[in-house]
């Protein structure tokens, strides 16, 4: 074969790589599914075990969280028009020696676009501390997770309202309010011991106060950022203190399958 004609051919096969290559570029980038389905909320199963590792301002390892998922079920409300999926999980804060702290249950649920975890997980513990033997009527309310996030949007506030008071009369008001909440950025890869998840970031305010009447309330507020995925829920939180510097850092570290006991 003449060389000229070689190198013709060699030419041509250039031009089409670069063309097929430039093609390739000008691709959109893959998107990522946030789809998820609603029976389960946040992916979860029966006997499922969530385990996150927590960590303080230095870094260093601070206990664990253990939750388990102790059944699926659902609600239907009165009109029977909307279905809510729960699952209930028990879930288990762990010191840095592995010893319980406290144990409670928690509902997650999910109806229509919208996952919700328990406002019961927001309690300030250490403000009910001096109100031990007392009566305690809960008021949770669920913080919402949307299942297809969108970039900028404001979530509704949630958290739980605590009334303590004697057989007599009422003592005080403990609240625990997660508010301010935004999606600012997303979906960005969040690499972790228990996988590689797509996650959200969203930013809030977390205010915990104890009134013990009207004209007296004592507040402390910290700054909580969330990385979530509609698929498996929250990956991390990083909680800032009221100087602004990382206090405590919460991370999913295993999301081992369900085994039943």
């Amino acid at each position: 074969m003449p060389q000229s004609y070689c190198s013709l051919l060699s030419a041509c096969a250039l031009v089409l790589l670069s063309l097929t290559t430039q093609a390739q570029d000008s691709l959109p980038a893959p998107v990522v599914s946030t789809s998820l389905d609603c029976t389960h909320p946040f992916g979860l199963d029966s006997y499922m075990e969530l385990v996150y590792s927590i960590t303080d301002d230095r870094g260093k390892p601070a206990g664990t969280i253990r939750q388990r998922v102790v059944s699926l079920g659902s609600q239907t409300n009165k009109k029977e028009t909307i279905t809510t999926n729960t699952a209930l999980v028990k879930s288990g804060l762990y010191d840095g020696k592995n010893r319980l702290v406290r144990i409670q249950d928690l509902t997650y649920g999910c109806r229509q676009d919208t996952t919700f975890t328990d406002g019961m997980s927001e309690i300030e513990f250490k403000n009910m501390s001096s109100f031990r033997d007392r009566r305690l009527a809960y008021a949770p309310v669920g913080l919402a997770w949307p299942n297809e996030p969108t970039v900028g949007s404001m979530l509704p506030n949630g958290g739980v309202s605590v009334q303590v008071s004697s057989s007599a009369v009422d003592i005080a008001q403990v609240n625990t309010t997660v508010r301010r909440r935004r999606i600012v950025s997303g979906p960005a890869t969040l690499v972790t011991p228990a996988g590689t998840f797509q996650c959200y970031k969203v930013e809030s305010e977390r205010e915990a106060s104890v009134a013990p009447r009207e004209d007296m309330v004592m507040r402390t507020r910290t700054r909580v950022i969330d990385y979530y995925s509609p698929a498996v829920g929250i990956v991390k939180t990083e909680v800032y203190n009221k100087n602004g510097k990382l206090a405590e850092t919460r991370l999913l570290t295993a999301r081992n399958p369900g085994n039943q006991p």
